[in-house]
């Protein structure tokens, strides 16, 4: 038998369908059933949920009316946890930070604290160990309340966002410490705040607060 034989023999030599490999074909592909995929997807959903509320980004539900007209009972609005990271801390930013008497834990079982974070992290609830207030002076700045009327370093200043009718008492000249500020909520009324649990420390900060997200009727920046 010549080369040239031996050439075309194992070249048309026949194929053991057995053992060609098997050429992939979508349409032989087992489909994972939808009722399986959605608990899967949601899951996964719940998951990038948390982690983006963790790190960067929360949606915050308004308890109570200590923000009004600003913000009214049940709104929700975004707050930036980068904010501070890559800005300044400025007079009038509206902030969420830690409550300064210390939260109030309650046990919870695993299940349990799964399920608030998922809530908090659409925004179906809010942290009881969290409080949303306005900045009102920043450190160094001395704080004075005369006459319904806030004074900063003795200069009175302009506060659009007040609820209309608000009446504040007197408030003695306080200069804010370092490493802190001084909050107060809009409805002047209705507000436990810097008058009254002292100034805020900035590394208790969570985060600001830059838009109203619902309900629709509402959407806004901060």
């Amino acid at each position: 038998m010549t080369a040239h034989d031996q050439d075309e023999n194992v070249v048309g030599a026949p194929v053991d369908p057995d053992s060609a490999p098997e050429e992939h074909d979508s349409s032989k592909r087992k489909q994972i059933p939808f009722w399986i995929e959605l608990p899967i997807l949601v899951l996964v959903a719940l998951v990038v949920a948390v982690v983006i509320k963790t790190f960067l980004v929360q949606a915050f539900y308004i308890p109570s009316s200590s923000m009004e007209d600003t913000l009214q009972i049940n709104d929700r609005v975004l707050v930036n946890k980068l904010a501070y990271r890559v800005s300044e801390l400025g007079r009038g930013h509206v902030i969420v930070f830690d409550d300064p008497n210390g939260p109030i834990l309650a046990e919870e079982s695993l299940p349990e604290a799964a399920l608030r974070n998922v809530a908090e992290a659409i925004g179906l609830s809010t942290p009881q160990s969290e409080f949303i207030k306005r900045v009102i002076a920043l450190e160094g700045e001395t704080v004075e309340v005369m006459d319904n009327t806030v004074y900063i370093d003795g200069i009175p200043i302009d506060e659009p966002y007040v609820k209309a009718g608000s009446d504040m008492p007197d408030y003695a000249a306080f200069t804010v410490p370092a490493g802190h500020v001084f909050v107060m909520g809009d409805n002047r009324d209705s507000s436990q705040d810097s008058r009254i649990f002292g100034p805020v420390a900035t590394d208790e900060i969570v985060g600001r607060a830059f838009v109203i997200i619902w309900p629709p009727g509402r959407w806004g920046g901060l």
